[in-house]
């Protein structure tokens, strides 16, 4: 009964996950929509994507989930340099949906409120536990020395594993990079409809 269990609890985290992304998808979609961006916010949100998603290709071509414990790349100086790609994108795409009236700035501190104080403390306690379960001390050594989210100028003296193009690809980060820039191919597209 208890494998039943914990299969149950699994399947329902999975079943709450897709409809927590699909409704920041719909957040997302409806703040896109109703924006009017001009061109130093478009300019200013787009680099800010841009280096977001720079951080999670970079994550992505070093990251094997649950094999070995991954202290590579961009992991040798914060243990979620993938979330840290994801709020730069956030800020980005705050900035970039500009609207008269600021409802992109409003949703952008709902945005930061959601991420700082529901998604990654849920994200660091599940996480967490799951590779001290599977890496044991050597989890616990990496996570008492590398911050959490904003990196160190020092690097964990872990490995220096090569960034893979195919392990970027199997992380399905091209589906990200393609959706960020239909994202801003659509801002562009409204920009200058004006």
């Amino acid at each position: 009964m208890p494998a039943l269990q914990g299969e149950i609890v699994t399947e329902r985290s999975r079943i709450l996950g897709r409809i927590r992304l699909a409704g920041l998808y719909a957040f997302v979609l409806a703040l896109v929509i109703l924006s009017r961006p001009f061109p130093a916010s478009l300019a200013v949100g787009a680099a800010a994507v841009a280096l977001g998603e720079t951080v999670r290709l970079w994550a992505a071509g070093h990251l094997v989930k649950s094999v070995r414990l991954v202290t590579s790349g961009p992991y040798a100086r914060t243990q979620c340099p993938l979330y840290l790609g994801r709020l730069l994108i956030l800020t980005g795409i705050g900035l970039a949906a500009h609207h008269d009236s600021y409802v992109n700035l409003v949703a952008l501190a709902i945005g930061y409120a959601v991420f700082f104080f529901y998604y990654m403390p849920r994200k660091i306690r599940v996480e967490g536990a799951r590779l001290t379960k599977i890496h044991g001390d050597a989890y616990e050594r990496y996570s008492r020395s590398v911050p959490v989210l904003f990196p160190s100028i020092r690097r964990y003296p872990g490995e220096r594993s090569s960034w893979s193009f195919r392990q970027m690809v199997r992380n399905q980060e091209p589906l990200v990079v393609l959706g960020l820039l239909g994202t801003l191919a659509f801002l562009y597209w409204k920009m200058t409809r004006g």
